[in-house]
């Protein structure tokens, strides 16, 4: 990855947003005590965070709020779609193939944001990871392209790996077309890239800052785009990268078509729309509340005994797929290390990893050669497994953001999850 433009931009505290972790805020007849109120959950919890004096930040992340030993067990709203992928006006080789993935109905977003795609709007899709919402604008932007072959789309994503499961997912569902796309991301050479982009490209999918780096040596003209997709656009903005998506942004046509995705809508992603959305169409589609479904407790440990507790927890069978988030890239690497010592296989995924590496131990994980991922939350993002058992927070997160995307990979669908938050012992 790039080291100038895809390092995240740390967040200064705010001030009325510090909410110390301490022995009397959270215990109560020596149990830990958990708010009852949701709004109180969230209240104070946007950047609670404070300055260690070597200058980096620590957590002062309060978990003990979110205790839920009892999830409440939520019945999925039945969706009636009002289309079917016929009805929709696509291409019959194109509706083939999404019936022949096995993709019967549209999903809530798909169902309606894809109307609004196809006749052209801007639109704000407001949907979490697992909503159906890569499909959902890969489709009607397939069937555009294939009406106007001379369309290009560029998408921009917040990490290496969710450009590369768009792609993915873009020639799955595109296999049945002459359709061309590049992937251009940091962490890999640049030549490549810019040899694929020498060739007509319907969609280039991109990390800002590769893409950024590619249009400023003149290896890709942004003035030919027809449609923006800004993908996980509440990440690219966590990550720092506000400036570099004004800057690719502001070069391509006023007349483009922009899509903009987000899980939330935070006071710069509302920016970016009003700046460069014309009269966007906004469809929301929130899954269930994962502090309500997700069952979440806290372990305590001794100052001299922390990877000792860790590894008294793996002794337990239902620990079958775990990852385990970590502060920094070297405790990351080390942790990882010593949990494959101590005869519980690990991977790691972080920053100071290759493409190469970060896809192997990622697909060690997934095939299920390895127990445990241990994983910065940066490198993190973007990355998709099923039956996750369980979620570790080794080390507190930063944020409630963090705290809801870390434990939201576990519980997925309509499965059963746990995450568990380590805390010192007082």
């Amino acid at each position: 990855m790039d080291t100038t433009k895809n390092r995240p931009r740390r967040s200064s505290s705010r001030s009325g947003a510090r909410r110390r972790f301490s022995s009397s805020h959270t215990r109560s007849n020596g149990r830990y005590a958990l708010e009852n109120t949701h709004s109180r959950r969230h209240r104070g919890q946007k950047r609670s965070t404070r300055r260690k004096r070597s200058g980096r930040i620590m957590p002062t992340f309060d978990p003990s709020q979110f205790i839920n030993k009892n999830p409440v067990e939520l019945q999925e709203e039945v969706y009636t779609p009002k289309h079917t992928f016929s009805t929709f006006g696509l291409t019959g080789r194109l509706v083939r193939t999404i019936t022949d993935m096995g993709i019967a109905v549209p999903s809530p977003i798909q169902d309606r944001i894809i109307p609004e795609i196809l006749e052209g709007r801007d639109v704000i899709g407001l949907a979490e990871t697992g909503t159906g919402k890569t499909a959902a604008f890969l489709i009607p932007l397939i069937e555009k392209t294939l009406k106007e072959y001379a369309r290009q789309t560029l998408i921009l994503a917040p990490t290496r790996e969710l450009a590369i499961q768009i792609e993915d997912e873009l020639k799955k569902l595109s296999k049945n077309c002459k359709l061309y796309s590049t992937v251009c991301v940091g962490g890999t050479s640049i030549r490549p890239q810019i040899q694929s982009l020498r060739r007509k490209n319907h969609f280039v999918i991109a990390t800002p800052g590769r893409i950024l780096d590619l249009i400023r040596q003149k290896k890709y003209d942004p003035s030919q785009v027809t449609t923006v997709v800004l993908d996980e656009a509440d990440r690219m903005l966590d990550m720092g990268f506000i400036h570099d998506m004004r800057s690719i942004l502001s070069l391509t046509p006023t007349d483009r078509e922009t899509l903009f995705f987000s899980a939330t809508m935070n006071r710069d992603a509302q920016k970016i729309v009003h700046d460069f959305l014309r009269n966007p169409v906004t469809v929301s589609v929130k899954k269930k509340e994962v502090t309500n479904s997700i069952e979440q407790d806290v372990v305590t440990y001794g100052h001299h005994d922390k990877f000792a507790t860790l590894q008294k927890l793996f002794e337990n069978d239902e620990l079958k797929r775990v990852i385990i988030f970590g502060a920094m890239k070297h405790s990351v690497e080390k942790l990882s290390k010593e949990l494959t010592q101590n005869g519980i296989k690990a991977e790691s995924i972080h920053g100071n990893k290759s493409h190469g590496q970060r896809q192997r131990s990622l697909k060690a994980f997934k095939s299920g050669h390895a127990r445990v991922l241990v994983a910065t939350d940066v490198a993190a993002r973007g990355i998709h497994v099923d039956n996750v058992t369980h979620v570790i927070n080794y080390d507190l997160p930063n944020t409630f953001e963090d705290y809801i995307h870390r434990i939201g990979r576990t519980g997925r669908g309509n499965k059963r999850g746990k995450a568990l938050t380590f805390v010192p012992a007082t």
